[in-house]
């Protein structure tokens, strides 16, 4: 079943590759979406995917960003079919 999150990490969370990882993540798992950086120094995050593989995607970024991530704030719903890739937004 596709399910959405909608994710903002804070903390120390730009200039760190986060956005990079996170394409490359999604990507591999078969997820859809975006990652952008937030002009408060937050990363915030729209995806949609299998329920698997979003928690798949959850769990890798904060393996591999946990010194940085300060907090994250996960919502859930229920998914839109609304995106066709992944995309870095600017």
């Amino acid at each position: 079943m596709n399910k959405r999150i909608h994710a903002c990490y804070s903390g120390a969370v730009q200039g760190v590759g986060f956005r990079f990882t996170a394409e490359r993540t999604a990507v591999s798992l078969g997820i859809a979406g975006w990652v952008k950086n937030l002009s408060d120094g937050r990363v915030e995050t729209m995806c949609e995917g299998d329920e698997a593989a979003l928690k798949d995607f959850l769990k890798k970024i904060d393996g591999v960003f946990r010194e940085y991530i300060r907090d994250v704030d996960v919502e859930w719903s229920e998914a839109t079919g609304e995106f066709d890739g992944f995309d870095i937004r600017f």
